[in-house]
């Protein structure tokens, strides 16, 4: 919503709010803020602090669609507002569904983010159940490269794995890609052809 308010240009001082947009982008208030909100608000050693944290508004996702609905044809909104219709009605009736493709890719992006996520796990997590496969692999791989490191004396003769489990690791970490993409993939086609054809 907020994207289509500022690719709307009935909005008065929508360069204005771009901007503030803009900066909460580029300066971030901080990890000990982030790490004390999220403890206050209760997202700690559960599920939801491996999901909530990460599902905060993205302004990068919110400056991609607005881009996106910059391009679509202000005809389609003038002559909705001359057929009566309000901004509620034009943002989800023509805007949202011929937005698919853009939303399409902020999903991928928001899957694959989740897919990599271990930084959640080492903050906020302490349950061996709950952690995601990403933080396992990356538990394993740190504790490989340590014992490498230490390899003295009664390990000289102990050929660790090195790059054998990297190549595991990086196995494991293309399944979503391998098995979302596809799925997107229809969306994404729509994309590149949306007003290559002018009627």
């Amino acid at each position: 919503m907020a994207a289509y308010a500022l690719a709307n240009k009935r909005v008065k001082y929508r360069n204005g709010w771009a901007l503030y947009f803009y900066v909460t982008m580029v300066f971030s208030a901080g990890l000990v803020p982030w790490y004390i909100m999220c403890n206050t608000l209760g997202f700690r050693d559960n599920l939801q602090a491996l999901i909530i944290p990460s599902l905060i508004f993205s302004p990068f996702n919110m400056f991609l669609t607005r881009n996106f609905m910059k391009g679509i044809p202000d005809s389609l909104m003038e002559s909705a507002y001359i057929d009566g219709a309000n901004d509620a009605t034009i943002a989800f009736r023509i805007y949202l569904p011929l937005c698919l493709p853009v939303l399409a890719t902020i999903s991928l992006f928001y899957a694959l983010g989740y897919w990599n996520s271990w930084f959640n796990a080492i903050m906020l997590v302490e349950d061996k159940k709950l952690f995601p496969l990403q933080y396992l692999l990356f538990e394993i791989r740190s504790t490989t490269n340590m014992l490498a490191s230490m390899q003295e004396g009664a390990l000289s003769n102990v050929v660790l794995p090195g790059e054998s489990l990297k190549m595991a690791t990086v196995v494991l970490t293309i399944g979503p890609i391998v098995l979302l993409y596809p799925q997107l993939q229809k969306y994404f086609v729509k994309g590149l052809v949306i007003g290559a054809i002018k009627g």
